[in-house]
C-alpha cells in the first residue's frame, strides 16, 4: 500500500504530475545596462578630477626647527613683491645675494637653510619660481614656512 502526500497522486488541475525545472539562463540585460551607465558616469567625471582645486593651506602643528646657523628668510607678499629678510629684491638678483650672504657668513651652501614664506593669497607658481631661483643658486636646504597655530596655555 502506498500513500500519496497530495491526496490523489495527481498535481494541478490537469491531473498530471509536473516536474520543477530551474531556469538555466541568467538575464544579463539589467547588469549590462547598469555597467554602461556607470561607464558613462566615470567617463564624464574622470577629467574633472584632474583639474586643480584651490587650496587654502592649513596651519601646522609641527615643532619649530632648532639650528645653530640662522636661516635666511625669503618672503613673497600677496602682490608678488619679493623680500630677502626685510629688503625688497628682484627675482633675478636673489641668487647672487644669497651666495654673497653665504660667503659672508663663511658657511657651506648645504649647511645654510633658506626659508620661503608665501602669502596665502599668492599664486603657487610664484612661490615655485622663488624656490627654483634659490635652488639654482646652489642652496639645497630650502623649506616652506607655515603659520603656527595659536595654542592656549592650558593645552600644553
Amino acid at each position: 500500500m502506498g500513500a500519496s502526500l497530495n491526496g490523489s497522486g495527481r498535481s494541478g488541475a490537469s491531473g498530471y504530475k509536473s516536474r520543477y525545472r530551474p531556469m538555466a539562463e541568467i538575464n544579463v540585460t539589467p547588469f549590462v545596462d547598469v555597467m554602461l551607465v556607470l561607464l558613462i558616469v566615470f567617463m564624464v567625471t574622470a577629467p574633472l578630477l584632474t583639474v586643480g582645486v584651490p587650496v587654502d593651506l592649513p596651519e601646522t602643528k609641527a615643532a619649530s626647527i632648532n639650528d645653530d646657523i640662522e636661516p635666511i628668510v625669503v618672503s613673497v607678499r600677496d602682490d608678488g613683491a619679493l623680500y630677502l629678510q626685510e629688503t625688497q629684491i628682484d627675482l633675478g638678483a636673489i641668487g647672487p645675494r644669497l651666495v654673497a650672504i653665504q660667503e659672508a657668513r663663511g658657511v657651506d651652501a648645504d649647511a645654510l637653510r633658506v626659508f620661503v614664506r608665501g602669502d596665502q593669497a599668492i599664486h603657487y607658481g610664484r612661490v615655485m619660481e622663488v624656490m627654483g631661483a634659490v635652488n639654482s643658486a646652489g642652496f639645497r636646504r630650502v623649506a616652506l614656512l607655515a603659520k603656527l597655530p595659536d595654542i592656549a596655555p592650558d593645552a600644553q
